[in-house]
């Protein structure tokens, strides 16, 4: 395993979670507050940085798909497609949303409802804050976050593929950096975002356990301790490597498809069954209030009247997808080969926003809906349960809630797996030494198995000890260099717009 590792690659990111570890365990109140003072320094300092680039990202999309470059093949002319169109649009959406969608979709919109900012003067509960809500919603899961991931997959699609450049983050960089990115520099870059999303996905991977637990509590009694977390984490860890190790085609492929089917029915489910004319009603004019207050939204930092509702939702939510983006890139990029920019856009940008929209309208809709009807009931269990709860208690209010409670757990437990695996993939490949469109891709499989065996070990001990908040003020901590280098990426491909042919040598 180690003549194919990257060790300025690997090494740094692993040392700094053994680091983390310990200190947790040494000292947790130290350690918590070093994370949170650090934490708090990020988002005071740069939510103008992180508002303005997520808009910025948006906006260059627009422009690439209505731009000549819009018809460049993503390796060439005569390149042919890994996989096929749906399937590429199911791996797309269900890598992406990970569980979070499914609890968030919920549980956020009631937080906007009963908190909303205070100095944009909406009354708490009333209607204006129920269509705030839900400006919120598309803003936060709409097409801004898939842009941040959308304009550096595409610039590494055509930087892997088109110019034949490593397998790395530095490649998307080399158009216009090239002479400043020296090896080690390049393995500094890519560290730093391996970085980013170990730690991202020990989170996630955290609140995933917790979520399933809670899931299955509705039907066996368990308690939360040590134990039934690491249980669930080793189941986790356990599918997840396993289908990153079938490979694209086979494990992440049809764990895409499974999931996908599980969602639309559960999508179903809840549309006919729930509150359907509220939820229609409520989803257009919500739209519409999106597109309202959108640019005023996008940029709201909170600085004019000293509100911190920026920085607990938006500017939270833009380091974390900016966190997450460069990796995150490098997968959805090399699953782009053999179609062209402007249907690269479409699978990773359009289509899965228009999900997301309906979704959130179902969804948010129904959350809404119960909460109004019952004088702020979900509140109150959003306050004393946790988020992991509240869908759970909302589909008891609908038919057949012993059986839909379990599809839910079924759901989330594959949703999960579908977007863990994809990042291990990647994850392996960008730890590979020389690895290239034409690689085996069992070269990197220890290396996969090794950083989702670490990634599972460091999510238990974490929310074990100091709870799910410390290992996400870890992997904001990452959204910082991230974002500094997605928008670094970003200059290549405003580069390309004014020169597309040459991705065509």
């Amino acid at each position: 395993m180690f003549k194919h590792l990257r060790p300025l690659v690997f090494f740094p990111t692993f040392f700094i979670l053994v680091s983390a570890l310990i200190l947790s365990l040494v000292d947790l109140e130290q350690f918590t507050a070093v994370t949170s003072a650090l934490n708090s320094n990020v988002l005071d300092l740069f939510s103008w940085l992180f508002s303005l680039g997520s808009f910025y990202l948006l906006v260059l999309v627009g422009l690439t798909y209505f731009s000549k470059l819009g018809n460049i093949r993503i390796g060439g002319e005569n390149s042919t497609p890994r996989i096929t169109k749906p399937r590429w649009f199911m791996i797309v959406l269900c890598t992406t949303l990970a569980v979070g969608v499914l609890f968030w979709t919920t549980a956020e919109p009631i937080y906007h409802l009963h908190t909303p900012p205070e100095s944009l003067g909406i009354e708490p509960g009333g209607p204006n804050a129920i269509l705030f809500a839900f400006s919120a919603m598309f803003l936060h899961w709409g097409p801004t976050p898939y842009a941040i991931y959308c304009v550096p997959a595409l610039v590494f699609a055509l930087a892997f593929y088109n110019l034949k450049m490593p397998f790395s983050i530095s490649s998307s960089l080399r158009p216009v950096f090239g002479k400043f990115l020296t090896p080690r520099v390049a393995d500094i870059i890519d560290a730093l975002a391996l970085y980013s999303l170990v730690v991202g996905m020990a989170s996630s991977l955290g609140t995933g356990a917790l979520t399933l637990l809670g899931g299955a509590s509705q039907f066996i009694e368990l308690e939360r301790n040590a134990f039934t977390l690491g249980t669930f984490i080793a189941l986790i860890v356990t599918t997840f490597i396993f289908s990153a190790a079938s490979g694209l085609n086979k494990g992440i492929a049809r764990l895409s498809k499974a999931n996908f089917w599980m969602l639309i029915v559960l999508f179903v489910f809840v549309l006919f069954f729930g509150p359907t004319v509220y939820i229609l009603s409520i989803g257009a004019e919500g739209l519409g209030a999106y597109l309202q207050n959108f640019f005023r939204l996008s940029l709201f930092t909170g600085q004019a009247a000293n509100d911190p509702w920026p920085q607990w939702w938006s500017v939270f939510y833009w380091a974390v997808w900016f966190a997450w983006a460069p990796i995150t890139a490098m997968f959805l990029g090399k699953i782009g080969r053999g179609y062209t920019v402007k249907e690269f856009i479409q699978v990773n940008l359009i289509f899965p926003s228009l999900f997301i929209l309906f979704w959130i309208s179902v969804f948010a809709g129904t959350a809404v809906y119960f909460d109004i009807k019952s004088d702020g009931t979900l509140y109150e269990v959003l306050n004393s349960s946790g988020i992991e709860q509240l869908l759970y208690h909302i589909m008891d209010q609908l038919p057949l809630s012993g059986a839909t409670s379990f599809f839910l757990v079924l759901v989330a437990f594959i949703s999960y797996v579908t977007a863990a695996d994809s990042s291990t993939d990647a994850i392996g490949d960008l730890c590979t030494k020389d690895f290239t469109s034409e690689s085996d891709e069992g070269t990197a499989l220890p290396i996969k198995i090794l950083w989702g065996t670490l990634i599972g070990l460091v999510a238990w001990i974490m929310v074990s000890t100091v709870g799910i908040n410390g290992v996400k003020q870890l992997s904001n901590l990452g959204g910082l260099p991230a974002t500094l280098i997605i928008l670094a990426c970003s200059l290549t491909l405003i580069r390309w717009l004014k020169n597309p042919t040459e991705l065509q040598r």
